[in-house]
């Protein structure tokens, strides 16, 4: 298994879904992790079970990542794994989307995750390792998701630079682009049994993904095992998007 000891880990939007079963991952791999949202009761409620530090922030307002930036800064000093993967999932037609809807995705799925890579660049150690969580969207193009899609292919496109600008510090930069899973945002999209069948249905192994699938993937890109791994963009999705 991965090791993680005395690693520090920071994963934004790790209240649920994929950001808490990374938490867990990783805490469990021996790192100390800190998480971040912008629910305060629900990130205190998810750090207290994870027995992880809890940190509040919206990913959408600039100043809420310079908080979130210093806060870290001043709590652990430099960190070794930043995991950006708050992000919203709205969908609608390109004739039917609303300016507030595109803001909304974009402002956190594009401008805050950049703006927190950006912010945290400082508090990374040399040979850290920088996630991003992506998405299939962005690859397979589904009716519907134009603007969700554009903003994880902007942040995939962010990936390969920052991987080349952060590459004389031997930090790696990587996105990790999950399928359909399981997590409270599907829940959340209200999909009826139809559609999740439908979208079962395009997976070539016949089911939703799980959050601890996506974790262990997380875990071997922020580990030791993945160290001349960087610029690449990693599709897990149960052949979706062969």
């Amino acid at each position: 298994m991965t090791s993680l000891k005395n690693k520090v880990a920071v994963i934004t939007g790790g209240n649920s879904g994929i950001g808490y079963a990374t938490a867990k991952t990783l805490r469990d791999a021996g790192a100390t992790v800190i998480i971040t949202g912008r629910r305060k009761e629900a990130v205190e409620a998810a750090a207290q079970e994870l027995n992880v530090n809890g940190l509040i922030a919206d990913q959408s307002v600039l100043t809420d990542i310079e908080r979130l930036s210093a806060a870290v800064a001043e709590r652990s000093g430099k960190i070794d794994i930043l995991l950006i993967n708050a992000g919203v999932t709205k969908f609608a037609p390109i004739e039917s989307m609303t300016e507030s809807m595109f803001d909304e995705i974009m402002d956190v799925n594009f401008k805050g995750a950049y703006f927190t890579l950006s912010k945290f660049i400082p508090v990374l150690n040399d040979n850290a390792s920088v996630i991003l969580l992506s998405s299939t969207s962005a690859t397979i193009s589904p009716p519907g998701a134009s603007v969700y899609a554009a903003s994880k292919a902007a942040l995939n496109a962010v990936m390969k630079i920052a991987a080349l600008e952060l590459a004389s510090r031997k930090i790696r930069v990587n996105s990790v682009s999950p399928g359909p899973v399981a997590t409270e945002i599907m829940n959340k999209l209200g999909l009826d049994k139809g559609v999740e069948q439908q979208m079962i249905g395009s997976i070539p192994l016949a089911r939703l993904g799980k959050p601890d699938e996506v974790a262990n993937l997380i875990l071997f890109l922020a580990g030791d095992n993945a160290s001349f791994i960087t610029g690449s963009n990693f599709l897990i999705d149960g052949g979706q998007s062969v």
